[in-house]
């Protein structure tokens, strides 16, 4: 098997060593090259280990291989596309859970205890003494999804002692939500949950909830939900939006909700952290592992 890796990866030397037990291993390193000589390393290759970027203009060129990703979402793919070419596809589920876990719990109590009102704040009058500060305990949380992400935030909410419900395929969206005190959007993005969360949606919720989504925003209206948080509707929102792309501070979207002073966006960071990295990587050259073992996991086509 001849393995080529597209970019720094920030592998470990551990993770390096590895590769190269399992096949003749290619790095690249972010070296400069053509469009046509990317092609062609990457058509003599069996295996890609790649991000996004370096492949997304070439990818529908390759043929008869196994595209291993550090990371969950591949909805910037043509998975029937590829696998016409005979290209698979395998992710990294999961590999993301502990720190998005954490953005999400954090920006909860952020809102929720308005931190960024009091942090460092210069003077305090009677009004900020009396302000009623929700905390989480005894709070419902209606989380959006029940995948690796959302249950991870479920069991930190259950620490907190706060009520938790899940709202999953073939629910009531409604009757799971109508009595969140926070509701937490982890939907996958697919067919089924595109538009899913809709002006109506955000009218159906009771007022003061908070609002907190670190999905695609193909999956709620981004104007339905400025209009609820402007109208008092909903106490505030965090979202880390993920159609934005990976620290891109000038992206219209991004832009467009950081206006709000109700609002905390951050530019798709909520993944970001060095155990998210090295876990990533790990399921990466798993699933390398498997398919030169002639036993494939993760395969998302």
């Amino acid at each position: 098997m001849k393995i080529v890796v597209t970019e720094n990866l920030k592998l470990t030397a551990d993770q390096v060593n590895r590769l190269k037990s399992l096949g003749e291993s290619d790095f690249l390193l972010g070296e400069e090259r053509s469009k046509e000589e990317r092609l062609r390393k990457l058509s003599e290759a069996d295996i890609i280990c790649a991000g996004s970027e370096p492949i997304a203009d070439i990818i529908y060129g390759l043929k008869n291989k196994l595209i291993s990703l550090p990371f969950v979402g591949v909805g910037w793919l043509d998975l029937k596309k590829l696998a016409a070419n005979n290209v698979k596809v395998a992710n990294a589920p999961g590999c993301n859970k502990s720190a998005v876990a954490e953005w999400i719990v954090g920006m909860m109590i952020i809102l929720s205890r308005k931190l960024l009102k009091y942090i460092n704040i210069a003077e305090v009058d009677k009004r900020d003494v009396l302000e009623q500060m929700p905390g989480l305990a005894g709070k419902n949380v209606a989380i959006l999804g029940q995948g690796n992400v959302g249950m991870r935030v479920g069991k930190i909410c259950e620490v907190f002692e706060m009520e938790v419900s899940y709202f999953k395929k073939g629910d009531n969206l409604r009757n799971s939500s109508k009595q969140a005190d926070f509701v937490v959007n982890c939907l996958a993005n697919n067919n089924e949950t595109k538009n899913l969360l809709d002006e109506n949606f955000f009218e159906s919720l009771k007022e003061g909830v908070f609002f907190i989504s670190i999905t695609d925003t193909d999956i709620y209206d981004v104007d339905a939900l400025i209009k609820a948080v402007d109208s008092g509707r909903l106490a505030g929102a965090a979202i880390d939006p993920a159609g934005v792309g990976i620290f891109n501070t000038k992206n219209e979207l991004y832009l467009k909700l950081r206006q709000s002073p109700k609002f905390i966006v951050t530019p798709h960071i909520a993944f970001h952290t060095d155990m998210t990295c090295k876990t990533a990587n790990d399921i990466m050259i798993d699933n390398v592992e498997a398919w030169v073992q002639n036993k494939p996991i993760n395969l998302v086509n």
